[in-house]
C-alpha cells in the first residue's frame, strides 16, 4: 500500500481526518477529474492505502463541510465555492476588507468578560502579567455563514467600555473610535493552519478535524502603542488570506503548519503573500 506513506496510524490522530486532508489537497492538484468528480472509493482506498469505511468518514466529513457533494448514481463531486479573499495589510478592518465580495457582513459578539492578562497576551499588550484585561468573544459571517471566530484582548485600564460599545455597534473600528482610538493599524500578523477545536466546529459549522487559518495579530494606536490583541480562526475552505504590505518597508510574516517548522516569508512593496490552508499547511505565495 504505497498511497498508505505518511500516514500516522496511532498517533492520536483518525485515518479518516488525515485521508480528508490528502483529499483536500487532491482537490487542489488534480485528484477530480475536468468535470470536478472524484475518483470512485474502491480507487482512493487503493490509492491512500485504506479501506473504504475511512475513506467514506473522509467524503461525509468533507461533504458536511460543504466541500463535497454527492449525486446519486453519479459519484462524489468538488463543489465548487468562491472562496472570499481577506486582505491583512497596515489597515485591517473585516468589513472593509471583505466589502464587495458579500452582501450582508455581520460581527457577532458571542460573549465577554474580564480576566487576568496570561504572560502571551501581556506581552503582545505591554502589559503586566495578571493586570485586569477585557476579552471578546466575536463570530463574523458573511451572507449569513461564519467564515471567522475571533478572540479580542483589551487592556481594561484604557478600554473598560469596549464590550459595550461593540455590542451596540457590533464593530472593533466603531468600538475603538466610542473608546477615543481615531485610528490603528496592524503591527504583526503570525498565521498557521490547524485543525478546528469544538468551538471552532461548532461556531463556524464545521466538521470534526477540519481546517482553519488560523491567526495571531496586534494592532497599535497612532504612537506605537498595542491596543489590542487577537487570535482569529478562518474557516480554510471558504477563505484566502492576502498578506498585503505597506508604507514600501519589507514586512515579515511568519507562517507555520503543524508539523513544520516556522518559514519567514517578505514581502515588499512589489509584491504580496496568499496563504491557503492545504493538508494541514499553510501554502503562502510571494
Amino acid at each position: 500500500m504505497a498511497g498508505s506513506a505518511g500516514l500516522q496510524r496511532g498517533a492520536g490522530v483518525s485515518l479518516w481526518r488525515q485521508i480528508a486532508d490528502r483529499i483536500r489537497l487532491g482537490i487542489a492538484a488534480d485528484l477530480a477529474d475536468q468535470n470536478g468528480r472524484l475518483p470512485p472509493e474502491t480507487e482512493l482506498a487503493e490509492r491512500f492505502g485504506v479501506n473504504r469505511h475511512t475513506v467514506r468518514a473522509a467524503i461525509s466529513a468533507l461533504a458536511h463541510e460543504g466541500v463535497l457533494q454527492a449525486a446519486q448514481g453519479r459519484g462524489t463531486y468538488v463543489r465548487r465555492q468562491r472562496r472570499l479573499v481577506y486582505p491583512i495589510g497596515e489597515k485591517t478592518r473585516f468589513s472593509a476588507g471583505l466589502e464587495g465580495q458579500s452582501h450582508d457582513l455581520r460581527s457577532e459578539l458571542l460573549g465577554h468578560r474580564s480576566e487576568a492578562a496570561s504572560t502571551e497576551v501581556a506581552e503582545a499588550l505591554d502589559l503586566q502579567p495578571g493586570e485586569e484585561t477585557v476579552r471578546l468573544e466575536v463570530l463574523g459571517s458573511a451572507d449569513g455563514t461564519p467564515v471567522s471566530r475571533a478572540t479580542f484582548w483589551f487592556g481594561a485600564t484604557r478600554f473598560p467600555d469596549i464590550a459595550g460599545h461593540f455590542a451596540r455597534t457590533g464593530s472593533i473600528t466603531e468600538a475603538l473610535t466610542r473608546s477615543g482610538i481615531a485610528d490603528y493599524s496592524r503591527a504583526s500578523t503570525t498565521v498557521e493552519a490547524r485543525h478546528a477545536d469544538e468551538a471552532d466546529t461548532r461556531e463556524l459549522r464545521l466538521s470534526p478535524g477540519a481546517i482553519v487559518l488560523f491567526t495571531r495579530a496586534v494592532n497599535v494606536d497612532p504612537d506605537g502603542s498595542p491596543i489590542q490583541y487577537s487570535l482569529t480562526r478562518f474557516a480554510a475552505d471558504r477563505m484566502t488570506l492576502l498578506i498585503q504590505p505597506h508604507d514600501g518597508r519589507e514586512r515579515t510574516i511568519r507562517v507555520r503548519g503543524q508539523a513544520d517548522a516556522p518559514r519567514l516569508l517578505r514581502a515588499d512593496r512589489l509584491g504580496f503573500c496568499e496563504a491557503r490552508a492545504c493538508h494541514s499547511r499553510v501554502i503562502a505565495r510571494c
